[in-house]
């Protein structure tokens, strides 16, 4: 099993807790892990990127080389977009169709929806409607990852276990919300395949 992923978005949407739901299902399943630090400007505005890579095999570098990474999981479709170049020719893009315009010269939204909808393999979902239905427009990071997790190559109990762990913190209620998102994500991306 080998997985490499692009995480993008706009600082301030969740990157982090993604790329750490991913990881802890990882290790769960005992596999290895890499993660480049998150690059970009982290605070709320800027844009940021990570690399994520999995593998049952040890793993030489944290960055994916361009052309070869297997999925791009976006919370911002113009942040899908900035990273294409590093997705492999039989990769796919996942992202929230939300904009976050944080730059006054931002694409119009139908000219980026274009780009992403003329490529092969992709996912495209409202993931802030889809967390307000589930309770909180704050999860939206979490219905992206739902919707990548048919691509992940991870258990799905191991993905609700990851957000069992990380959320436990904040009460019953947040991890319930957090878990009602991934499951709404996923249930998005196996009806759109």
């Amino acid at each position: 099993m080998k997985k490499d992923i692009i995480l993008a978005g706009v600082g301030g949407q969740g990157i982090l807790s993604i790329a750490a739901c991913i990881g802890l299902a990882a290790l769960e399943e005992s596999l290895y892990l890499k993660q480049a630090e998150v690059h970009g400007m982290s605070q709320r505005g800027g844009a940021v990127q990570s690399n994520l890579r999995l593998s049952s095999d040890p793993i030489a570098s944290d960055l994916i080389p361009t052309g070869k990474a297997d999925l791009i999981i976006a919370v911002e479709p113009m942040e899908s977009l900035r990273y294409l170049p590093m997705l492999d020719p039989n990769g796919w893009i996942i992202t929230s169709i939300n904009p976050f315009i944080n730059i006054p010269d931002y694409p119009e939204m139908e000219d980026l929806m274009k780009e992403i909808w003329k490529l092969p393999r992709y996912i495209t979902l409202d993931a802030n409607s889809m967390a307000k239905d589930c309770g909180s427009i704050k999860a939206a990071n979490m219905v992206v990852l739902g919707a990548a997790t048919p691509f992940l190559g991870l258990e799905q109990s191991s993905i609700e276990s990851a957000v069992k762990n990380l959320f436990k913190n904040k009460g019953d209620e947040i991890v319930e919300l957090n878990l009602k998102a991934v499951q709404a994500g996923r249930d998005h991306a196996l009806k759109q395949m």
